[in-house]
């Protein structure tokens, strides 16, 4: 089922109209979202694959906030803090991952950007399969907020033992 929906929600988001809209209706809710305000720390994914764009995030939050973006090493999603888009290279995947070494170790006070294909009304979310975010989540506590375009809001995605809500949907 979730194979489907991937597949079935990847091609929904690549075909979205009015991307660029959409995109600053989720920035502005997100630069305005209280826990967003309240927070230390932005955790943030780099937007690749027609997901909700995080560049003018990013570039925002430089301004005031410490930076993190993930990186996976060795299976392992772990956050890098970042200072600038420079300190971001491609990996094989074509995913803009940090360069340097100052991993985030104290996740008080954090909330998480979090990037899906498609999410549940509930929370729950399709990603790429690999479990990064729900294994990395399931180790940290942080207020997750998923982003998605309202095309790709769902009523209900099978969920098992392993998959871990976000706190919050933020979508156009």
């Amino acid at each position: 089922m979730k194979q489907d929906l991937r597949k079935k929600y990847l091609d929904i988001r690549r075909n979205i109209i009015g991307r660029d809209n959409k995109n600053d209706i989720i920035y502005n809710k997100i630069i305005d979202n209280k826990y967003v305000s309240e927070c230390n720390i932005i955790l943030i994914y780099v937007s690749y694959n027609y997901e909700v764009d995080t560049i003018k995030l990013i570039n925002y939050f430089l301004k005031n906030k410490k930076v993190a973006v993930p990186r996976v090493d060795n299976g392992i999603m772990n956050f890098y803090y970042i200072s600038s888009l420079n300190e971001l290279r491609k990996n094989y995947y074509g995913i803009l991952e940090p360069i340097n070494n100052d991993m985030v170790n104290d996740y008080s006070n954090c909330v998480s950007i979090t990037p899906g294909v498609c999410f549940s009304k509930l929370g729950y979310r399709i990603g790429y399969g690999k479990g990064f975010y729900d294994k990395f989540y399931s180790i940290h506590d942080v207020y997750k907020i998923g982003v998605c375009y309202k095309e790709c809001l769902v009523d209900n995605i099978g969920v098992d033992k392993y998959d871990v809500a976000v706190n919050e949907v933020i979508t156009d």
